[in-house]
């Protein structure tokens, strides 16, 4: 036992765990690494994903006459039937905004 007071001397080998130093590993072996990769390299590929489905799927070209058949379209709903009346006046009500003072 050491007299009380005087520093205790340890001495240790070199083998001891205490004075290892960690061994490194190459980048790609920690996986904090991939977590912080994984989000750009998700965005890129969602965006040739959708670059992909844009370019295979193009959208419809509307027919030379539309305005036309609008107006037939609407030409038809006029000239409806009497028993169509209920629900053409249902429609146009659900369709157009209320006129008049709103509720404040």
């Amino acid at each position: 036992m050491a007299p009380q007071g005087a520093a205790e001397i340890v001495t240790m080998s070199k083998d001891d765990s205490m004075n290892a130093a960690p061994e490194s590993q190459p980048w790609w072996r920690y996986g904090h690494v991939w977590l912080i990769i994984a989000g750009p390299a998700i965005v890129v590929v969602a965006g040739f994903v959708t670059l992909w489905l844009a370019l295979s799927r193009p959208d419809p070209v509307l027919a030379e006459d539309y305005y036309q058949r609008g107006l037939d379209i609407n030409k038809t709903l006029k000239n409806a039937e009497p028993g169509m009346a209920p629900a053409m006046k249902g429609r146009n009500h659900a369709a157009t905004p209320v006129q008049g003072p709103q509720p404040r």
